[in-house]
């Protein structure tokens, strides 16, 4: 499972560090790209070298974001022809029910809550990663340049 990217939208460090160690921890050894804000992750796919970045196989994204908050990166990806298909699992500890239908609604493919407890995360983690860089079919992405 090494092949293909990760895109992992996270700001807080503690939750990046779980869910790198989590990844590695079940194997998963796919390069993972971290955006710590909104705008890092809208740069990678929109910004001046948006051309030269690989397309990951998923996106987690988070939803409490700096600069730019994950359902406005959500919708914008999903509001670009060249990017509208992405596979893009929102993973976030919100318990807020409004974001789970507003992810919904903009297009999420997945909701998941950060389950509290490590071994709960880690099984979380383990399954993402099989679904979505094993099992799934990613649709064709053409990344054009601008």
């Amino acid at each position: 499972m090494n092949q293909k990217i990760i895109l992992l939208v996270e700001d807080n460090p503690d939750d990046e560090a779980l869910t790198l160690r989590a990844l590695r921890k079940n194997n998963i050894l796919n390069e993972v790209i971290v955006a710590r804000d909104g705008q890092q992750a809208i740069d990678y796919f929109f910004g001046e070298r948006a051309s030269t970045n690989s397309v990951p196989a998923v996106v987690l994204l988070d939803l409490k974001l700096p600069k730019i908050d994950g359902l406005e990166v959500l919708r914008r990806i999903r509001a670009d022809q060249r990017t509208c298909l992405q596979p893009i699992v929102i993973l976030t500890s919100s318990k807020e029910e409004q974001d789970v239908v507003i992810g919904y609604r903009l297009g999420a493919n997945s909701y998941i809550r950060k389950p509290v407890d490590f071994n709960q995360f880690m099984e979380a983690v383990r399954q993402l990663g099989l679904y979505w860089l094993v099992l799934n079919e990613a649709p064709p992405i053409q990344r054009k340049s601008q």
